[in-house]
Parts: C-alpha cells; sequence; structure tokens
C-alpha cells in the first residue's frame, strides 16, 4: 500500500520538529527530576540508617571504655590498692590512652584536609591545557 504524500509546508515541519524536540526535553528533564527525588529519598534513609547506628557506637565505645576502667579498678584492688585510689588512677589511665588516641587521629584527619591536599591538580593543569590550546587556535 503506497503512503499518502505529506502535504504539510517546510515551516510546518520545522514547527512540529520544534515543538516534538521541546516536548521529549521536557519529558526527560520530568524523568531526570523524578529519579533525582527517589535517589534522594534511598540515600537519605541511608544516611539516617548511618547516624542512628554511630549513635549507638558511640555509646558502645562508653559503655565499653567505663568496663575498661572497672576492670582495671578491680586489678588494682586486687594488687592491694585502696578502691578510690584504684578507681581514679583507672579513670586517668583510661582517660589518658583515649585522648591519646582522639589527638592522634584528629591529627591526622587535620593533615588530610590541609590546603595542599584538596587542590585539584589535574583538572587545573587540564584547564590550563585548553586554554593554552584555545590561545593557539585564535
Amino acid at each position: 500500500m503506497a503512503k499518502p504524500l505529506d502535504t504539510r509546508s517546510l515551516p510546518e515541519l520545522v514547527t512540529g520538529l520544534v515543538t516534538d524536540i521541546s516536548g521529549l526535553f521536557r519529558k526527560e528533564i520530568n524523568l531526570a527530576k523524578t529519579e533525582a527525588s527517589e535517589k534522594m529519598s534511598h540515600a537519605i534513609a541511608g544516611v539516617e540508617a548511618f547516624a542512628a547506628g554511630l549513635v549507638f557506637a558511640i555509646c558502645a565505645v562508653g559503655v565499653l571504655l567505663a568496663a575498661l576502667v572497672n576492670g582495671l579498678t578491680a586489678f588494682f584492688v586486687a594488687r592491694g590498692m585502696a578502691e578510690p585510689s584504684a578507681d581514679a588512677l583507672s579513670s586517668v589511665i583510661v582517660g589518658v590512652v583515649v585522648a591519646l588516641i582522639a589527638w592522634g587521629l584528629i591529627s591526622r584527619g587535620l593533615a588530610t584536609l590541609r590546603g595542599e591536599n584538596l587542590k585539584l591538580d589535574r583538572t587545573s593543569a587540564s584547564l590550563r591545557r585548553d586554554g593554552q590550546m584555545i590561545k593557539e587556535r585564535t
């Protein structure tokens, strides 16, 4: 069966093409918005679970540190030290050790975050090359 000829003029065809393309872009943008919204909801749920787990982990560390203090106190008392003195000494020992660990971790984190470590060396070099190439061609 032969196809009927399209009798629309060129401006009508171009107008129809532009309308179709703009409609397609609108649909693609709406799809992207919907997908981004779904992904963001999924990511937020993950962050919430992570934060809750982090709170429980901090609580667990506190309980374990308290148990460590009690264990050291019992050890010192078994060695003949008075309980108030043993408790104080255990608290100081655990506190100093935890403070040193925290200081080391904080120092390492700050060293990693210094400005030199965050420079975008490859990106800036690529941008310089692109700029140089544009200057040469113009």
